[in-house]
């Protein structure tokens, strides 16, 4: 090793100083990295794609290692700050020309300082300067060529492993061998990917392979997890004693060098990928550089694959949604089709193909038009715009059209409604197709049946008016015959009884009919007083229910209005036969009228078992069943009497409902407004 010159010596003139490029190097070590840090600042603007200042990171260490080198010579360097250097500028992604330009940089920097100094330097300085710094490029270039090619090298090795479309953990052992044909320092290599909170080992290569593969270890509690939590690389010197390794087998091989960084694709983590060596303390740069590019390229292939995986599964996933919907289009009884924004076919069952009179296939890609029969071709487009305008759907849409299969016109009910993807999109529009030509005979044949027996009750009722007038005045004659015993007279009360009770079904029957086939039941009203009309009725039902209490109670006393006096009492005649065939034998009924007002309000009281709650609701309908099954003892009626006493308060524009427990009783409650409705008027 050569001596160091000593720091100052005399010129040629014997009293001139001469300046030392070490020293020089040494005391301006800051203003040579601020110079430098400008140049390149400099020498990147205007540059596009726009990039950041490259790196001081070993300049510091450089600088001095180039003072030392002017002392003692260029063969002093470190060759380890060249390969550090290198390997630092090729993981930044540097081309050869931007390492080169970097040192031309510094060197412009240096002698521009240097002659700023105005003094001459000591002989041989700026030889042994100048010898250094193209030492340190040339070395620098090499290694930064050799690596870049090992590297380029690898991944080639490592995309001939992926030609043939392997399973991920089959391709990531590949990567790793590749990685361990490579670098020789390499004894053992595995990919730990994430599922759930722990790393699990999915690829090995090297020592230690089958011991370690398929081995868990917790995010909270190893190196690794540690690692992959902190998103940063993890090193150690000696695996085999390190209490932080938790992975058996790598302590029973015996390894030292151990590192680590986490797989990463943008900011999501994938897992761990670790190398280890039993022959060595550290890795190298070069090594740890490669084992980052194939990091990389195994974050790459293992995103790829859980792509291809997603695509995969939701191909499958559709593929059975498709099936299943094939299979509800083929077994559905109603017809099904499913059509685009442009109103053309997607998907069409047998069922909605055979009413349109084409083929199942032929309605793919064609519009509505084209393929709906013209007469139901405009209901049914208005329809489906009408959807895809407005999002909503459009119900019970009645179609006509003649019916090929049974002749005639035929009828169909169609429902369209929208079709959208999870986040809301508008795809289409749904159709569904029921055919009710069944319905609508059967609903025909039902009217007429319902016609035929309201037309029939209207002349049963009529014309068994005059032979019951007969029945009823034969009986009155009997009745005033005064040489009947008691037994004869009993019966003569019995067929007046069963006479007048036979009236009443015979108007609640006509009153019917007129309601039904007549526009309602008609109405005169006029002046009168509701007490009178009450007790008038209250009288003639005594006489025919003599041994039954009918008390009449009056509240108020204002209780007159304009009403139909037929229609009032036939109100109240109703509603107290049903009160008396209701109510115990032991009780009485209790018809009361109460002032309110403008209303005058009847009410008809028995005590007895109350109404069930499941016939309440239809309590008015016509035609009902009789209240309870076990009533055989009680007199059964067409179940027409509170029908008629509904409609009549209605025509009146009153209001009638009913109040039934086992505690208070029933009561029916009337309300008859003073004031008759408009003429012509008509119940809602």
């Amino acid at each position: 090793m050569q001596e160091p010159h000593s720091r100052s010596t005399k010129g040629l003139t014997g009293s001139e100083n001469r300046l030392s490029v070490a020293d020089f190097l040494r005391a301006h070590r800051e203003t040579l990295l601020e110079d430098w840090q400008q140049a390149v600042l400099e020498h990147l603007a205007g540059r596009f794609p726009p990039r950041e200042p490259w790196l001081i990171d070993h300049l510091p260490e450089l600088l001095s290692a180039l003072a030392d080198a002017v002392d003692f010579g260029p063969e002093t360097l470190d060759a380890r700050l060249e390969m550090a250097h290198a390997a630092a500028r090729l993981d930044e992604g540097f081309d050869l020309g931007e390492v080169a330009q970097e040192y031309a940089l510094l060197r412009r920097c240096i002698l521009q300082r240097l002659e700023a100094q105005e003094l001459r330097t000591r002989t041989g300085d700026l030889t042994r300067l100048e010898e250094t710094l193209d030492r340190v490029v040339t070395r620098t270039m090499v290694l930064f060529w050799d690596m870049k090619q090992r590297i380029l090298q690898t991944l080639d090795r490592m995309a001939e492993a992926t030609l043939d479309d392997p399973d991920m953990e089959t391709l990531l052992e590949r990567l790793l061998t590749r990685l361990m044909e490579s670098t020789l320092a390499v004894d053992a290599a595995a990919v730990m990917l994430l599922e759930d909170d722990a790393l699990v080992v999915r690829a090995a290569v090297g020592l230690g392979t089958w011991q370690v593969k398929g081995q868990r270890v917790h995010l909270a509690s190893s190196l690794a997890g540690q690692a992959a939590v902190l998103r940063q690389p993890f090193f150690i010197r000696s695996a085999a004693t390190d209490p932080r390794v938790l992975l058996e087998p790598l302590r029973q091989q015996d390894l030292r060098a151990l590192y680590g960084l986490p797989l990463m694709e943008g900011d999501r983590l994938l897992g761990v990928a670790y190398m280890g060596s039993r022959t060595t303390f550290t890795f190298s740069d070069a090594d740890t550089l490669l084992f980052q590019a194939v990091a990389q390229r195994a974050s790459a292939h293992i995103a790829r694959t859980e792509l291809r995986e997603r695509e995969r599964e939701a191909q499958r996933q559709a593929e059975r949604s498709l099936a299943q919907l094939d299979s509800l289009l083929d077994a559905a009884p109603v017809g099904i089709a499913f059509l685009d924004t442009q109103l053309r076919y997607l998907r069409i069952n047998d069922v909605l193909a055979n009413l349109n009179r084409k083929p199942m296939e032929a309605h793919k890609g064609h519009t509505l038009r084209e393929m709906v029969r013209d007469g139901a071709a405009d209901p049914i487009e208005r329809a489906l715009q009408q959807v895809l305008d407005t999002g909503q759907p459009v119900q019970d849409v009645l179609i006509e059209g003649l019916d090929t299969k049974r002749g005639g016109i035929g009828y169909w009910r169609a429902d369209y409604f929208p079709v959208r993807t999870p986040d809301g999109v508008l795809l289409g529009v749904g159709s569904t197709v029921v055919d009710i030509n069944d319905y609508k005979r059967a609903e025909a044949a039902l009217q007429q049946a319902v016609d035929f027996r309201e037309e029939l009750l209207a002349v049963l009722g009529h014309d068994l008016r005059n032979p019951l007038h007969a029945v009823n005045a034969s009986a009155f004659m009997l009745a005033r015959f005064e040489g009947l015993d008691a037994t004869s007279r009993r019966g003569v009360d019995r067929i007046r009884k069963a006479a007048a009770r036979m009236a009443r079904m015979i108007n609640d029957i006509l009153d019917f009919a007129r309601s039904r086939l007549g526009g309602g039941i008609p109405m005169t009203p006029q002046h009168v007083n509701m007490v009178e009309l009450c007790q008038s009725m209250l009288e003639e039902l005594q006489v025919a229910y003599p041994e039954r209490p009918l008390p009449l109670e009056v509240r108020g006393g204002n209780l007159e209005g304009q009403w139909d006096p037929d229609r009032v009492t036939q109100v109240l005649g109703n509603l107290v036969v049903n009160a008396l065939q209701h109510a115990r034998n032991d009780t009485p009924v209790v018809t009361s009228l109460t002032d309110e007002g403008p209303d005058v309000v009847m009410r008809v009281h028995n005590e007895g078992d109350p109404i069930p709650e499941h016939l309440l609701p239809r309590l008015f309908d016509p035609f009902k069943q009789s209240r309870t099954p076990d009533e055989g003892s009680k007199q059964r009626s067409l179940g027409l009497g509170l029908y008629i006493v509904h409609e009549i308060v209605q025509m009146h524009g009153g209001s009638v409902h009913v109040e039934s427990s086992l505690e208070l009783g029933t009561t029916f409650t009337v309300r008859w407004p003073r004031v008759p409705p408009p003429r012509g008027y008509l119940p809602p």
